[in-house]
């Protein structure tokens, strides 16, 4: 099981905790925001499974980027009612099979697999004493 702890710091900014890193989240502005980090996970998935693909191929792939973008609804309830993943391979030649494998690999990172199958959320509020 993957466990993330999220502790409120001070007005909108947030401490995140998972395995042994941390990172701030700020929805006002001063680090990445809630759904700005989202798309940093998503984008992070396809790039792991960018570097497996290059790595079981032995595609010499030194450098690439990912750029994950997403346009909200205009009402509520607000959701991303696209996202976009843009992959810049920095140059690295792929004949027209190795894309269209590489494609069909990325899809398989669990983030985008989860945002696909819409998973069900439960939210719970527990007692706890006063911090």
């Amino acid at each position: 099981m993957y466990k993330i702890t999220v502790e409120h710091e001070k007005n909108m900014n947030f401490k995140v905790r998972g395995h042994d890193a941390e990172m701030v989240i700020d929805a006002d502005g001063g680090a990445i925001a809630p759904l700005e980090a989202m798309l940093a996970s998503l984008g992070a998935c396809a790039g792991v499974y960018i570097r497996k693909f290059a790595w079981s191929v032995k595609l010499p792939l030194e450098k690439f980027k990912v750029t994950v973008q997403g346009d909200l609804t205009d009402k509520a309830p607000y959701a991303f009612k696209k996202i976009e993943i843009l992959v810049d391979l920095k140059g690295a030649k792929l004949d027209e099979s190795k894309r269209a494998s590489l494609l069909r690999f990325i899809k398989n990172c669990p983030v985008h697999q989860t945002l696909k199958i819409n998973p069900e959320i439960d939210i719970t509020l527990i007692k706890s004493k006063k911090i």
